[in-house]
């Protein structure tokens, strides 16, 4: 059966689209779009898991959700392909960076955005958070400095776990031309050909 994958507009469910298209892996989308005033998913989301987060993805009637997860069970299904590398410190470096994306690096964006849309109070909570931040920022820039993708020389699942914190922090939390490699690795990903097709079948996307 067709994979579907319940997708919330402008949201990390992006990310599971475009690994789908790296994949050559079949599917459907379902869309869903957020409330224009509190930007918060619909509550028709609840009604295919009781969270109600996006991304979901439904297998024969098997919904997997978190996005971590969703990647690895598609890792899986397509025998492998953009999954841990068969060298020991590459396929640490994989699971590492698997985790570390939504683990580590989003919970200090998500605060960012959201002491962005508060008035006054929240242009000195942001002077706060963004050194919290720069430790990542730098991070990862000293370790896409020494190899073209994160977990080796090759694409695989923990780079598009990367993409959306990247892109967030692109959009809204510092990441500029004074981290070199990292910007490069994003010009990199948003140049590739299954990236653009999830991009046109996902609809708008900012990084939300």
């Amino acid at each position: 059966m067709t994979l579907i994958v319940h997708h919330l507009n402008n949201s990390r469910s992006q990310r599971i689209l475009w690994m789908l298209e790296e994949l050559g892996l079949p599917y459907e989308i379902k869309h869903y779009q957020r409330d224009a005033k509190t930007m918060l998913a619909p509550p028709e989301l609840k009604r295919v898991h009781p969270l109600g987060k996006s991304p979901m993805l439904e297998d024969d009637g098997k919904i997997i959700i978190e996005t971590g997860a969703i990647c690895e069970y598609l890792v899986e299904k397509a025998d492998g392909k953009l999954g841990a590398p068969a060298h020991r410190d590459n396929a640490l470096r994989y699971r590492q960076w698997l985790h570390y994306a939504e683990g580590s690096m989003m919970p200090p964006l998500l605060v960012m955005l959201v002491v962005n849309r508060i008035p006054l109070m929240g242009k000195t909570a942001a002077k706060r958070i963004q050194p919290m931040i720069d430790v990542h920022l730098d991070y990862v820039e000293s370790e896409l400095a020494q190899r073209p993708w994160f977990a080796g020389d090759e694409m695989t699942a923990a780079d598009i776990m990367m993409s959306f914190p990247l892109e967030a922090a692109m959009s809204r939390a510092g990441l500029d031309a004074s981290r070199p490699a990292t910007v490069a690795w994003v010009e990199k990903v948003h140049a590739r050909p299954a990236y653009q097709a999830a991009l046109a079948k996902g609809g708008p996307y900012a990084y939300a």
